[in-house]
């Protein structure tokens, strides 16, 4: 029977069990307490909801839409949800599977093993992608005249496949540290340390100053529909993806429940962000309207069309590119 701690929290707790040559000879039917399951089928159906659209945002984007600085960011972010949720789904199937089958336990460990590592992987790539997002969307507001006459052409897919790299380049070197056990716990904290200060509290906190700066500066103006779906979305990553980087390389102290809850949250915080473009987009007046593409057309096209404004003179070009 499965232990109700963290065996997939800690990356050399996790490997020290494959070397048990009994757990790795013995066949055995995992079980899982009826409340894991539970929230297991709410996280699969979460997990089947934000494929759909997140997918729908991959379509729209891919082949409906012209590419520009921002909706790179948003297509790279729509990859890595839609992956992270894929395996947070074969995640919570495995339990019901090694339930009516039985299986070895050297087999479900490594599966979710391999399932944990792809997941840490997607989970961080979305996280660095959304913050360089809002990096990149403050410096617009903040800054327009130098941001459109300074800012490298091919500067967003180079960051995007610096991002990937980077959440490959942390999970690796978590992988290799733990497994040769070459101060495994101080490189486990300082990861924590960086995803939450950084990529957790920093896009959240900037996005949020700069809105009140916005509404409440002497020159007041209103954030266009680019913008508000960027900052929902730090919000919410804030909300629902700060758990999970803090108990991601936590000890095996944890109970399973947490951590189950923490998948949760996870997978609400990747299942969001189309909502979030639907609602901004269709939002008019107070009233909601319109279809999917046409709303998503209005968050994304928002960017061309400042940028078509950006030659009237004075403030009606910074008012623009907003």
């Amino acid at each position: 029977m499965e232990e109700t701690n963290t065996t997939d929290l800690s990356l050399n707790y996790m490997t020290s069990g494959y070397a048990d040559s009994q757990a790795v000879n013995e066949s055995w039917c995992i079980q899982e307490d009826y409340s894991t399951f539970i929230i297991s089928g709410v996280v699969m159906g979460i997990c089947l909801c934000g494929l759909v659209g997140n997918g729908i945002v991959m379509w729209f984007l891919g082949f409906h839409m012209k590419k520009s600085p921002f909706t790179v960011y948003v297509l790279n972010l729509a990859i890595a949800d839609f992956s992270l949720l894929l395996f947070l789904l074969v995640k919570c199937l495995l339990p019901i599977i090694s339930t009516v089958y039985c299986i070895s336990s050297f087999q479900y460990l490594l599966t979710r093993y391999i399932l944990m590592c792809l997941s840490l992987f997607c989970y961080f790539a979305s996280m660095y992608l959304l913050t360089a997002m809002s990096m990149e969307r403050c410096l617009s507001v903040l800054f327009p005249i130098w941001y459109r006459c300074h800012r490298p052409k091919h500067l967003s897919g180079i960051m995007c496949g610096l991002l990937w790299a980077l959440a490959g380049f942390f999970v690796s070197l978590a992988l290799i540290t733990c497994n040769l056990e070459i101060n495994c716990e101080q490189l486990l904290q300082g990861l924590r340390t960086v995803n939450v200060l950084i990529f957790s509290l920093f896009p959240f906190l900037s996005n949020l100053s700069l809105f009140i700066k916005l509404r409440c500066g002497s020159q007041r103006r209103y954030p266009g529909k680019l913008y508000v779906a960027v900052l929902l979305s730090a919000i919410f990553l804030f909300i629902f993806g700060f758990p999970l980087s803090v108990v991601f390389f936590l000890n095996p102290i944890i109970s399973l429940f947490v951590l189950e809850m923490c998948y949760l949250l996870a997978s609400l915080n990747s299942s969001i962000n189309p909502i979030i473009y639907f609602l901004v987009g269709s939002c008019r007046q107070c009233r909601f309207q319109g279809s999917a593409k046409v709303a998503f057309r209005q968050v994304f096209e928002e960017k061309a069309t400042s940028e078509e404004g950006s030659h009237m003179p004075g403030d009606a070009a910074v008012e623009s590119t907003l």
